[in-house]
This record gives C-alpha cells, sequence and structure tokens, in this order.
C-alpha cells in the first residue's frame, strides 16, 4: 500500500478491552499486513504497560500527526490524551469515559483540520459512558454528532458492514426490537438508501449500486399474509426510489437473500434491523468485516467486533478486523493510492 499525504487516526476505544493491544499488535505486525501509516490518540502509558503485560516489544514514541510519518517506521506514533488513563485489562471504569470520548473526537477534528486522511476507531463499551452520562444511543451516532464541526449541522449516519464477500446495513440501529414499530418508516428506508446510493458511488466508486432491500416479516410478508408492514411500510419507500433512479429491488425475504449465488445479484444489502444485517456478514467474515459509517463528512471504519473484556490483557485477540479497517479507511478516503 502506498502512503497517503496524511496518516490515519486511531482511536483508543474503550481503555480496559482489547483495543490497546490490537493496536499495538496491528503495529508489530504493520509489513506483514501492509498497513498504512497510522497514529493512535491515546495514554501512551497505558500502550506501555499493555504491551508488556501480553509480552509485546514495541516502541512508543509520542509525536504530533505532521510527524506520524516519521515515527512510523520505527514505533508506534502516539498523540497523547490530556489527562492519563488508569485502566485494568478487563475491568471497565466510568472514570475512563471522557478520555474515551476525548479520543474520538479528537481524530475527528484532526481530519477537519487537515491532519488526518481519515479516522479508524477502536470498539468502546457504551454501558461504561452511560454511566458516565453519555447521552447518544451508540459509537455511531456521536460521530453524527461530531460531524457538526464541519459546518453543515450534523449528518444522519449510517452503519455498512462491509466483508470480503457481502455489504450490509441495517436501516435501524441501536434500538430492541420491540421499539422498530415505532421508527422504521417509509421515510427512514428512503433517506438511508440516498445515502448508501451516494456514498456507495462517491466512496466505493459504484457507478450503479445495486441495492436490495430485506423484508421485514417472514417471507416478506408474502403479500400481507404474514404482516401488512412489508406492503405498507416498504413497498412505497422503493416506490419513491425507483423513481428517482436508485436501482433497489425489494422487498426480499430474508431467509433466501444471503447464499452465494443470491450475493452476485446485488452490491449492497438494506436490512430492517440491527441483527438482520450483522448476523450474515459476521458468519461468513467475523475477522475480516469493517464497519464503515456513510452519511458523515469524513471516512470511519472500525472493527466489527466489540470490546472482548474476556480476552483483553492476554495476548489472544486477533487484529485482523482492525487492520482491514485501516486498510479500508484509507482506500475510501484516498482511493488513488490503493
Amino acid at each position: 500500500m502506498l502512503a497517503p499525504a496524511r496518516a490515519l487516526a486511531v482511536t483508543m476505544g474503550e481503555p480496559s478491552g482489547i483495543g490497546p493491544e490490537i493496536t499495538l499488535m496491528a503495529w508489530a505486525e504493520r509489513l506483514k499486513r501492509d498497513l498504512p501509516v497510522f497514529y493512535v490518540i491515546a495514554d501512551p502509558e497505558l500502550l506501555e504497560t499493555r504491551a508488556k503485560q501480553i509480552g509485546l516489544k514495541v516502541k512508543i514514541k509520542v509525536c504530533t500527526p505532521e510527524d506520524a510519518h516519521i515515527v512510523f517506521h520505527d514505533a508506534l506514533p502516539v498523540v497523547p490524551l490530556s489527562k492519563s488513563v488508569n485502566a485494568v485489562a478487563g475491568v471497565p471504569s466510568s472514570a475512563n469515559a471522557q478520555m474515551v470520548l476525548e479520543s474520538i473526537r479528537t481524530a475527528v477534528e484532526h481530519v477537519r483540520d487537515g491532519l488526518a486522511c481519515a479516522v479508524a476507531t477502536n470498539p468502546i463499551a457504551k454501558e461504561v459512558l452511560y454511566q458516565a452520562g453519555f447521552e447518544h444511543p451508540g459509537h455511531t451516532e456521536y460521530l453524527g454528532a461530531l460531524s457538526e464541526m464541519f459546518g453543515k449541522g450534523a449528518q444522519q449516519p449510517i452503519m455498512l458492514l462491509a466483508g470480503p464477500d457481502l455489504m450490509t446495513v441495517p436501516v435501524t440501529l441501536h434500538i430492541p426490537l420491540i421499539k422498530i414499530w415505532d421508527v422504521l418508516s417509509p421515510q427512514l428506508i428512503i433517506d438511508t438508501a440516498r445515502i448508501v446510493d451516494r456514498d456507495l458511488k462517491r466512496r466505493f466508486r459504484l457507478e450503479r449500486p445495486r441495492i436490495a432491500v430485506a423484508g421485514l416479516n417472514p417471507h416478506a410478508g408474502e403479500n400481507g399474509t404474514m404482516g401488512t408492514e412489508d406492503l405498507e411500510i416498504i413497498v412505497p419507500a422503493l416506490d419513491k426510489l425507483r423513481d428517482e433512479g436508485v436501482d433497489v429491488r425489494g422487498p426480499l425475504p430474508a431467509d433466501t437473500l444471503f447464499h452465494e449465488s443470491a450475493r452476485e445479484t446485488y452490491d449492497v444489502v438494506l436490512a430492517m434491523y440491527h441483527d438482520q444485517a450483522l448476523i450474515p456478514v459476521k458468519t461468513l467474515a467475523f475477522d475480516d468485516t469493517v464497519n464503515v459509517t456513510l452519511g458523515l463528512p469524513f471516512v470511519r471504519t472500525s472493527p466489527d467486533h466489540g470490546t472482548a473484556f474476556g480476552l483483553a490483557g492476554h495476548g489472544t485477540a486477533r487484529p485482523d478486523s482492525l487492520s482491514a479497517a485501516m486498510r479500508l479507511a484509507v482506500a475510501l478516503s484516498e482511493p488513488e493510492l490503493v
């Protein structure tokens, strides 16, 4: 991979989870994994402690984003947080919540200011942040709020799960299943599909994205015999999108949408709820799938897994998904380089 003009900003994530160690592992294997130049916004002492804990020899050097290219080949570049982080692997604490959020906010600021090409985020623990007063449903929604700093107001963030053989988008995100009926609407489907269509053209360079839309009910409602929501909510949205020139088809039964021959007929699936989108893509490629946030004025990717507190500090976590997220972030932000 050729070097981008600006380094990639990587966030600390939940410091008691596996984020710090998979970042260390990724840098240690940077040549084998063909990684772009990146720096991590974190507490240097946290990284040094975790490296010793898992028996990994990694040189760490504090630097600025501008100097990351110089530092990267000999040491892991670290842009320090404003305060230290006292974290025990596997034992989360809400006392670190503000530094977790500072790392994310700083990464976005660096892209806004032209210091970084994109953002790759390590996993966070939402329940820990909630204990400290975090008001957003999740990581994706927080990034949508941070998009205001680009001067165009808060943008609607869309979660895209991108695997080697499948891309999916959940129309509704981090809400209980029973509340889908309060949120799902033709307009939400329309807005989501428009953003997906636009960003697959702009970021993924697909000339005319083929969007398959999963039905909500079993067998996509079987023409109303298994629920009328598909006819009342999804069909009107797809009719409107087709009138606008968006290549959508559906609603399609979700139980036959993800096998190999079906996947050859579309570029992305719009699913109606979180697990309908994430289960198939994670089943096919758990270690290589990347979470991409569409709809933002900057590129953000992340691993498709969580904090894995049970693995933290043991050195057994795998940096595959984070590495894939790093490579994809650069490809989407500066596609001429890959």
